[in-house]
């Protein structure tokens, strides 16, 4: 059976109607109700959990006060296919996540109001990552539809919370949600259609200053926090420099920066008449596959503490919001080479596995023992970005080629 003849305009309908729900974070509930819905009327059998904020206080990606994570009303549901004896087969998870970040200014139009023009979806969420939760859901229909002579079992997988950690995922991973255990699983992040199996961690840093104030008629009876800032500025910058010579990913060679240094949010001062006498800035440091975001954070903590050394200021640099694991699964694992197969089988070019300078929820399957592969439609540079748009027609790509890899997985 044809997919793009078969489910295009259904699967179109599908995920239009999916980008218009507003499933920020926090507000994914509605959305999963009509997915499940959905689920349950193609003859899925559905399960929902709830991750309990106390358990992933424990995980190093979340913060150790249980109140700083929100998980009530933040269902993550999936439905289950069974082929032939399920239990005599694999089980292979399709994964992608519902909630999207705020839509921010720029957009030339309502984010959550899609629009199709020449052959592509905008859209809060086309991209990262409706379209990809889309073809998954297709993708196992798909198969059924074929009716293979195979044994095992397809999970479609909506998750909460990714942006934020991994919500939905890391409960999943730490306490499985099913009655049977899970082999392998692809979660369908915006990859050009390409297999990625290495992603980036990071550690998320709140850099506080604090000098002393003074008029700004007299400024010299002040200490400015910004010369110690420029100062420690420079010594982040050099300490990236460093650890992109010294250390190495085959993966990562492609990159200009392969662990970057990002100092994303800066204010400083108090009154433009007044000497700057305090400066909170938050930083994203990249932590590369086979590092832990605790020896990094020890690297950094002592480049810091040197730089700091030599000003009048006092410091504060500890953690906040979530921090990311890196991750990584050997490239000739099983559902990484049945997705090669099944891209060659779709006439795509034959490509190695590649790596991401981002995170993902594969970290957490990873962690649990369940080798993950990133595989979809769309790209990373649309993520987060106004005026989010994806080529449908690699919707349609993708939702053929993860039907495919979930067939030779399970016939393998």
């Amino acid at each position: 059976m044809d997919f793009e003849t078969a489910w295009d305009a259904e699967l179109r309908s599908f995920a239009d109607e999916l980008c218009r729900f507003e499933t920020t974070a926090g507000n994914e509930a509605p959305a999963q109700e009509w997915l499940r819905e959905r689920l349950v009327e193609w003859g899925f059998e559905t399960y929902s959990w709830e991750a309990d904020a106390e358990v992933l206080a424990a995980h190093p990606s979340f913060p150790s006060d249980p109140d700083e994570i929100e998980t009530a009303e933040r269902p993550s549901v999936a439905g289950v296919l069974e082929f032939g004896d399920p239990d005599a087969g694999q089980t292979l998870v399709l994964n992608g996540h519902i909630d999207v970040v705020p839509a921010g200014s720029g957009w030339e139009g309502d984010p959550f109001e899609p629009r199709w023009a020449d052959g592509r979806l905008t859209a809060r969420g086309a991209a990262d990552m409706k379209c990809g939760l889309a073809a998954c859901a297709f993708a196992a229909r798909q198969l059924e539809a074929s009716s293979p002579e195979i044994d095992g079992r397809i999970v479609v997988e909506s998750v909460a919370g990714e942006e934020e950690g991994g919500i939905g995922a890391a409960a999943a991973a730490l306490d499985n949600p099913y009655p049977f255990s899970r082999d392998a699983a692809i979660v369908a992040e915006p990859t050009d259609c390409r297999p990625v199996v290495a992603t980036e961690g990071s550690l998320m840093k709140r850099l506080r200053l604090e000098g002393r104030s003074a008029h700004a008629a007299t400024r010299w009876r002040g200490e400015s926090v910004l010369p110690a800032f420029e100062r420690i500025r420079r010594a982040l910058e050099d300490l990236e420099a460093e650890r992109g010579e010294r250390v190495s990913h085959p993966l990562y060679e492609e990159f200009p920066i392969a662990w970057p240094v990002c100092v994303g949010r800066l204010e400083a001062g108090r009154w433009a008449s007044s000497v700057a006498d305090e400066l909170v800035a938050e930083i994203r440091i990249g932590v590369a596959p086979g590092e832990t975001v605790d020896e990094v954070e020890r690297e950094f903590d002592r480049r810091l503490a040197e730089a700091v050394a030599e000003t009048n200021v006092d410091c504060e640099f500890e953690r906040f919001s979530i921090q990311f694991e890196p991750a990584e699964i050997d490239p000739d694992e099983p559902v990484v080479r049945s997705v090669q197969s099944a891209m060659t089988a779709q006439g795509l070019e034959a490509i190695d596995p590649r790596a991401g300078t981002y995170g993902a929820d594969s970290r957490h399957y990873v962690e649990a023992g369940i080798p993950t592969v990133l595989f979809g439609p769309g790209n990373i540079g649309q993520a987060h970005f106004p005026e989010e748009t994806i080529a449908w027609e690699d919707v349609l790509v993708a939702g053929e080629t993860l039907a495919a890899a979930a067939e030779s997985y399970l016939a393998a």
